[in-house]
């Protein structure tokens, strides 16, 4: 599991352990000095209190002794209730010492004091007494005869001494305890402290293992990619002196090719130019032929019209003949009439004499009649004679004005094809300028990008030279780093 993790995850995992241990070792180091603290603290409060107390029994009753002396010497009521006051603190510094004496002993020592201070205050209370009627200081060497004060103020002496004596053995008891449990603490937390150091060590081993095998195996992968770059950028570098003169060529090459789309483009323009004035000269020949077209449609719709006329001249000379035929055959008709009119009138008498008058008048009328449609008869056919020599003259003008029409539609046609051809030419030679305009800025970028194309080349070369030498730096490093970490791979 251990190993699955990343190398800052340990370090994680062993600086929170190293964090624990320290933990630990502060916790058990706090206890371990709280437990000399309070060995401590009773070595302090028997020496300072019980010790100190005792002390202080023996120094109030040598007090008294003192004061008791003085009074006894003297007389003054002041020293008999300075006497009176140290017997009243002695007693204070007995009940105190009561409360706070925790050694058996002790304490059975100190009813001991209590007892034989009793015994002595005894003795001093009647001499006290006495002293207090006594006036010639010669009487007073009579109050310590009796021999009983000093006994009992030894006794009592030697009671605090035996007291004294047992809080100081009960104080250096203490004290040896506290030292065995200094002692203890010490050995304690040595103790705690070597087995955190050794797991400290451990966790630093462990983790000082897995670094150098992690980094050496990171190691031998940057040297091996290193050497892998610098093979790259030695290659890279080579094809870059390669890119870098075909990119010259090319570029050269490219030039000369500017130079030639240049020209082409002028050659271009101009042809396109004469091709415009052709074009323009075609489009006026064009509008001449349009004109001339339409003199000759006009002409041909005038032929057209004198032929129809014409045609339209000879129906009604036939229509005319025919109406003049109908009037000669009502001529002899009426010719017919007459005369079975003038015979049947010449069979009626006086009244038949007046109508044979009028019939004679209508044949002769008839025969009129008759004579003038023959003449008409004759200009008609005169005038149908002229109307078909005119109609064939006509038509045969017309056949030619077709066939001239048809030679000039061909020879428009023809002109018109020869437009069409310089129009397309000089939308071809337009199309060619434009293309070769194109093309010399194609040429022009193509130029730039292969001028940019061989300094990126150039750069590209620079590059990998510094991609070579900072592989090798990057092999030199590993192996310097291979070397710090103490892997022993080189």
């Amino acid at each position: 599991m251990m190993g699955e993790r990343t190398f800052g995850a340990k370090l994680a995992a062993g600086f929170g352990l190293t964090l624990a241990l320290t933990l630990l070792m502060t916790v058990t180091s706090v206890l371990a000095l709280r437990y000399v603290m309070s060995a401590k603290d009773a070595v302090i409060k028997s020496a300072r209190i019980n010790l100190f107390g005792a002390e202080a029994l023996s120094k109030t009753m040598e007090s008294r002794i003192s004061d008791y002396r003085a009074y006894l010497l003297g007389g003054n009521q002041e020293n008999l209730t300075a006497t009176n006051a140290d017997r009243a603190a002695f007693l204070n510094q007995v009940e105190a010492l009561r409360t706070t004496l925790e050694d058996p002993a002790a304490m059975k020592q100190l009813e001991v004091v209590v007892e034989k201070e009793a015994a002595l205050n005894e003795v001093l209370n009647p001499v006290l007494e006495r002293r207090a009627g006594i006036t010639d200081l010669r009487d007073v060497r009579q109050l310590g005869s009796s021999g009983q004060i000093k006994p009992a103020r030894v006794a009592v002496q030697s009671a605090l001494d035996t007291l004294i004596n047992r809080e100081r053995s009960v104080v250096e008891s203490k004290r040896n305890d506290s030292s065995d449990r200094t002692t203890a603490a010490m050995i304690f937390i040595i103790g705690i402290g070597v087995v955190l150091v050794s797991g400290a060590g451990a966790v630093a081993w462990k983790l000082s293992r897995d670094l150098k095998r992690e980094v050496a195996s990171a190691v031998g992968h940057i040297r091996s990619s290193s050497a892998e770059l610098e093979s790259a950028a030695a290659q890279q570098a080579t094809g870059g002196r390669d890119q870098a003169s075909a990119m010259n060529e090319i570029t050269t090459t490219i030039s000369e090719l500017l130079i030639t789309s240049r020209q082409i483009a002028d050659s271009a323009q101009r042809v396109s130019k004469i091709a415009e004035e052709t074009a323009e000269a075609a489009r006026n020949g064009d509008a001449t032929i349009d004109q001339t077209r339409a003199s000759i449609t006009a002409i041909r719709t005038q032929v057209d019209q004198i032929v129809q006329h014409m045609l339209a001249l000879g129906e009604k000379s036939q229509q005319i003949g025919g109406v003049v035929d109908l009037v000669s055959e009502l001529a002899e008709q009426t010719n017919i009439l007459a005369i079975n009119a003038t015979i049947e009138a010449s069979g009626a008498g006086e009244w038949g004499r007046r109508f044979a008058v009028v019939a004679e008048e209508i044949r002769k009328l008839a025969d009129r009649t008759a004579g003038s449609a023959k003449e008409i008869r004759a200009l008609i056919e005169d005038v149908r004679g002229a109307v078909n020599t005119t109609v064939m003259a006509t038509e045969i003008g017309a056949k030619a004005v077709d066939a001239g029409s048809r030679q000039f539609d061909d020879a428009t046609n023809s002109f018109r094809r020869i437009a069409q051809l310089v129009a397309t030419t000089s939308d071809a030679t337009r199309e060619i300028e434009l293309s070769t305009k194109q093309q010399t800025t194609a040429v022009e970028q193509v130029n730039v990008a292969a001028s940019d194309t061989a300094r990126v080349t150039r750069e590209t070369e620079a590059s990998a030279v510094q991609t070579k030498q900072t592989a090798a730096h990057l092999s030199s490093l590993s192996g310097d780093l291979a070397n710090l970490v103490g892997s022993g791979k080189h």
